[in-house]
């Protein structure tokens, strides 16, 4: 393809379109030279793991660097799973829907439920596991064994500090280990609806994971596991799972960096430890403040909005010529198709998104 012509066309299918951030390629090149250890077993990393522990005051957790979403979903939920267990999940999460049944291949069923925005109530949760427990024919059924959800969820919707709480609340006292991907974390914490931390997720997850792939980093997503050893043996299982870089510092100096201080800012972070703002906390306010204006935009040109999603993604329902219309001029992502023939589009933003390519869009619109 032209590159000019290439770069004529709007990106919006996506928040992983870009690079990296430049304060990551930065420390990349300075870095290029230098010999480290491979695994995962190198300085940067170290220092990574050290930050990520210190944001998520959970000093004692367990912080492992994994290639991307899928492998780390797959690892994560396979390693915690017994043979016999399934995981539940929204009809409309990540694993249920677009992870091409790699759960499944692992020999553990997505035990779906109904969702609300994207959203699992703790209610529908505690019902799920009730019923099996009574169900006479239990032993012929798959047993929940672990509870997934993201932050934000599919639908860019953000579950509140009220409904994490119900949700871990009810996983505990059930005896089920709560899983939270978070391969957009940093637009939720960017969000000003969100008032989830990472300090919470530490509190009431027993395995969570920052996204770096989709928030700012070339590749890579860290599984932060707030007790130490809950998963015996997870390095060896990441690397059985095919989800070890041998160049492991490629992703700790990058998490290394996002977990860094903003230099030149002042005042308290958001986890609440003092000092400078993260990068991390930072880098997703981009992506909110484009999706903001877009969103204001659709909403005074009277498009259909289907879902009411603060984050960064935003969906609209257009007929076909409609459709073919946007298409000519911009990449967005096919969300899915209605009864009564209308398309749901969907527009993704990213922490790397210019206001002139905003501007641009919205004179498409």
């Amino acid at each position: 393809m032209d590159q000019n012509k290439a770069n004529d066309r709007l990106y919006f299918a996506s928040d992983y379109m870009e690079g990296a951030h430049p304060a990551i390629l930065q420390r990349l090149l300075e870095t290029n030279m230098v010999h480290s250890a491979g695994y995962g077993l190198d300085t940067f990393s170290e220092s990574a793991r050290a930050r990520i522990r210190r944001a998520c005051s959970a000093p004692e957790a367990d912080v492992h660097f994994l290639v991307g979403g899928t492998q780390t979903n797959a690892t994560v939920i396979g390693s915690i799973l017994r043979p016999y267990q399934g995981v539940i999940a929204a009809e409309s999460g990540h694993i249920s829907t677009h992870e091409a049944g790699a759960i499944e291949a692992g020999g553990h069923k997505v035990l779906t439920l109904p969702h609300t925005m994207g959203k699992l109530d703790a209610a529908s949760v505690a019902d799920c596991v009730k019923a099996y427990r009574e169900d006479a024919n239990h032993d012929h059924m798959v047993m929940p064994g672990l509870v997934y959800i993201s932050q934000p969820t599919e639908f860019g919707t953000l579950y509140s500090l009220r409904e994490l709480t119900e949700i871990s609340r009810v996983c505990h006292e059930a005896g089920i280990p709560l899983y939270v991907d978070g391969a957009r974390l940093a637009y939720a914490l960017a969000c000003p609806d969100n008032d989830v931390t990472l300090a919470d997720l530490a509190r009431l997850c027993d395995a969570f994971y920052i996204g770096g792939t989709k928030c700012g980093a070339l590749l890579g997503e860290a599984v932060v596991l707030p007790r130490h050893d809950f998963i015996p043996h997870f390095f060896t299982l990441i690397k059985r799972g095919g989800a070890l870089l041998a160049k492991g510092w490629v992703a700790g100096l990058q998490f290394d960096t996002l977990f860094s201080p903003l230099p030149g800012k002042n005042g308290e972070n958001e986890n609440g430890s003092g000092g400078s703002p993260l990068l991390y906390e930072e880098i997703g306010r981009t992506a909110i403040e484009a999706a903001g204006r877009i969103r204001n935009a659709l909403f005074e040109k009277g498009y259909d909005l289907p879902f009411d999603c603060p984050t960064n993604q935003l969906f609209i329902a257009v007929d076909r010529d409609r459709k073919e219309y946007l298409e000519q001029h911009a990449e967005l992502s096919f969300w899915e198709k209605l009864a009564d023939g209308r398309t749901v589009l969907r527009i993704c933003t990213s922490w790397a998104t210019s206001m002139e390519d905003v501007d641009r869009l919205l004179a498409v619109l």
